[in-house]
């Protein structure tokens, strides 16, 4: 049975991985014997420090890189470079998923934002008047509309961080992959964004975030899956499950054995030798 054969089966997993591996050129390993699943609707934060894996992970689920060992599976169909070769599978799994660069940069390419917007719409062979009100709609909800007639190398940080957003959603995929979305935003445009993943989660979305910001983790996912330094899983767990415990973060390197958490904020005070820390709480340490 080819590829396109294959029957479209309904199912709610939106990926299923078993037992992947990944290694970079010269044996640098990225991902070691990876295996989880992910529910349509679902809004999962992929944690871990720099270097440990994930923004690998969240590549090889948008099927930018191919593992060496291992399995996927999207929506129910095998994916892989051989079976991506397939027309029909490849663009009806290009449709579903979206990916957010953590560099925006390495994203846009068209002369205009209004262009890079309508770049997939067409690529999809989509009437004009509907590229156009696809164009109009998203300038709308991401309130670019100004920006449509600008280079994409002209705008701020934050403006190339929609458009990328934009051109991403001009597809209508049913999941994103966002990959340290919040690298080089300033406050606004992080609350801007935190906001912006709240409406796209409330119309069915599926977000798969890759981030080591524990300060959004809470506002952009219900369960996380932490990865080591050695690039394997080591807990999937709930967002205030993990966040509560102190000793998985400080293994993983995401927070220094000093830190303290205060409601849903992670920060470092100084300690005078021999005395306890107190926490604003009351709380002694």
């Amino acid at each position: 049975m080819t590829a396109s054969a294959l029957p479209n089966t309904r199912t709610t997993t939106a990926f299923a991985l078993d037992g992947i591996c990944y290694a970079y050129t010269g044996g640098i390993a990225a991902l070691s014997d990876i295996s989880l699943e992910i529910e349509q609707g679902e809004r999962v934060a992929i944690l871990g420090a720099n270097g440990s894996g994930k923004s690998t992970l969240i590549k090889v689920m948008n099927g930018l890189l191919f593992p060496q060992a291992g399995t996927m599976s999207a929506f129910g169909e095998p994916i892989s470079e051989v079976a991506l070769r397939d027309e029909d599978l490849s663009n009806r799994f290009r449709r579903r998923v979206g990916f957010i660069f953590q560099n925006s940069d390495a994203q846009l390419f068209s002369p205009t934002v209004r262009d890079e917007i309508a770049f997939g719409p067409l690529q999809m062979n989509l009437p004009i008047d509907e590229v156009e009100q696809r164009i109009e709609d998203i300038a709308k909800l991401l309130e670019i509309g100004k920006l449509l007639d600008r280079a994409p190398f002209q705008l701020s940080g934050g403006e190339k961080k929609k458009v990328a957003i934009a051109s991403s959603l001009a597809i209508g995929p049913d999941v994103l992959l966002l990959d340290e979305p919040t690298t080089g935003l300033d406050p606004r445009s992080q609350h801007w964004l935190v906001e912006l993943l709240a409406k796209l989660h409330g119309i069915g979305k599926t977000l798969i975030t890759a981030t080591h910001d524990l300060t959004i983790v809470p506002d952009i996912a219900d369960r996380v899956i932490v990865f080591s330094e050695e690039h394997r899983i080591v807990a999937t767990d709930s967002v205030e499950s993990a966040l509560s415990d102190t000793r998985l973060l400080v293994s993983v390197n995401l927070i220094h054995p000093h830190w303290h958490r205060h409601g849903r904020v992670w920060h470092e005070h100084p300690h005078e030798p021999d005395r306890p820390h107190v926490h604003p709480d009351g709380l002694v340490q």
